[in-house]
């Protein structure tokens, strides 16, 4: 293992502990997410308002050795994009008359990697990001005391929550419609920019602390566009949850801390297997002014998958 290889792995031993690999989370062979997209709530799957995507949408051009050519993929032999950037992260978040409003500029609180990928990077063999990192201001009012709706609902491509760090969640696809995680370049916080220079993740970042472990439940990490927290995978009891633990949308009813105090509501998880956090609403999501649902490319408002051949594990995936 290189030594950027060891500093990843000792990464995300911090963001995924011992407590959760004895929950049958095998961070070397997680299941990839590809083709588990659904036009209704569906558990491991994500409910997406956009079921039909382009094959050829930029993106990752090529997978490597962490694609283990059995579904799975072997996350701490992943490569990461070069460097460590600081930038200037605007956010803020308070309670009044019934609504929760969140302002910021859409850039994390911890490092990022150098965008546009060099040429002389590693990534850049794999992904050729071209997009520069830019501040995208936004406010949004999410009821401090979210509701259940009837019935969930999709997630769209592009922003979906807003995590406590400034930086925007989006969730587990990449705009070919494949498991994000799994193929897509990311730097070693787990996140890249896309066509606007919107910094986003696709999961928790290993960045972001977490104080989750077997005695003590996770961190509030951010907030989804319906109002509820996203938590990491330790319930308050200390019990580490998985995707078969949660509902469709990829949450479940339970004690958390909110708001500085403990109550049983629904909530979110942020976990190591796919689709890592929301995979539809539960409440009645809302729009952030200043982040653009449709900033993934692909063919907007159509459902069912797109035909077209995929690239086999290890193969060019077309740029």
């Amino acid at each position: 293992m290189n030594r950027r290889g060891a500093r990843l792995f000792g990464i995300l031993m911090l963001l995924y502990p011992q407590s959760l690999l004895a929950h049958e989370i095998d961070l070397t062979r997680l299941p990839v997410g590809d083709g588990r997209v659904s036009n209704a709530p569906t558990k491991g799957s994500i409910y997406a308002c956009q079921a039909r995507f382009n094959p050829n949408a930029p993106g990752a051009h090529q997978t490597g050795d962490w694609m283990n050519g059995d579904g799975t993929f072997d996350l701490t032999k992943k490569v990461t994009v070069d460097g460590e950037v600081f930038h200037v992260s605007d956010f803020s978040a308070g309670v009044a008359g019934g609504k929760r409003k969140i302002t910021g500029n859409g850039l994390p609180s911890h490092p990022t990697g150098q965008f546009p990928i060099s040429p002389n990077d590693e990534a850049f063999d794999y992904d050729r990001n071209p997009n520069s990192i830019n501040a995208h201001r936004f406010e949004i009012e999410l009821p401090a005391d979210p509701q259940l709706a009837d019935e969930a609902s999709c997630v769209p491509m592009g922003a979906i929550g807003i995590m406590l760090t400034g930086g925007v969640l989006f969730n587990a696809l990449d705009a070919r419609g494949d498991d994000a995680l799994a193929h897509e370049i990311l730097d070693m916080c787990g996140g890249h920019p896309q066509q606007t220079g919107l910094y986003h993740t696709h999961g928790k970042s290993p960045c972001q602390d977490d104080k989750g472990s077997d005695t003590q439940g996770s961190d509030l990490l951010g907030y989804a566009f319906d109002g509820f927290g996203i938590y990491g995978p330790h319930d308050l009891d200390g019990t580490v949850v998985t995707g078969g633990d949660l509902d469709a949308c990829h949450g479940h009813v339970g004690e958390v801390e909110w708001d500085d105090k403990i109550v049983t509501m629904y909530h979110y998880h942020a976990t190591a297997d796919y689709p890592y956090t929301l995979g539809c609403y539960r409440g009645t999501p809302v729009k952030a002014k200043g982040l653009n649902e449709r900033m993934a490319i692909g063919i907007p408002g159509a459902r069912g998958p797109m035909r077209g051949q995929r690239p086999p594990p290890g193969g060019r995936r077309p740029f």
